[in-house]
């Protein structure tokens, strides 16, 4: 684990700097504001943030109904810090969290991150589908 990262479930003072994060990754193709950026974790059932200093360097969230199922979403840590150990233990915290309250926790993720996942105890079960819709 990177030394010097805050983990927080505090939100960042100004999603901005979300918006940079996701932008840094690619992962803006719906073209989020910092306002829709900020309603989806605030309307999460779980929000983890990671801090360097004052900079958002990684965060991911659960989506859930808090009985049965925790879908994870969005597990992002800003390129210059990938690879630090930053991803696993916000995962690592998020699957806690999940296993304290009886949730069980699931993703879909980008082909080829598979064994990523695996290292950390999920297992591949079905196919995901998705479908796209006019925003």
């Amino acid at each position: 684990m990177e030394s010097g990262i805050n983990y927080t479930l505090e939100p960042p003072e100004n999603f901005q700097q979300l918006l940079t994060l996701y932008e840094s990754l690619g992962w803006n193709s719906l073209n989020l504001t910092v306002t829709e950026l900020e309603q989806m974790c605030r309307n999460s059932w779980y929000t983890i943030y990671a801090f360097d200093e004052q900079e958002l360097v990684g965060m991911t969230r659960v989506i859930s109904d808090g009985v049965i199922t925790g879908i994870i979403c969005g597990v992002c840590v800003l390129p210059s810090y990938q690879s630090k150990g930053i991803g696993k233990e916000m995962l690592n915290r998020t699957i806690t969290h999940c296993e304290q309250h009886r949730v069980i926790p699931q993703l879909m993720c980008a082909e080829g991150l598979e064994s990523y996942y695996e290292t950390l105890g999920f297992k591949k079960f079905t196919t995901g589908m998705s479908k796209n819709i006019n925003r």
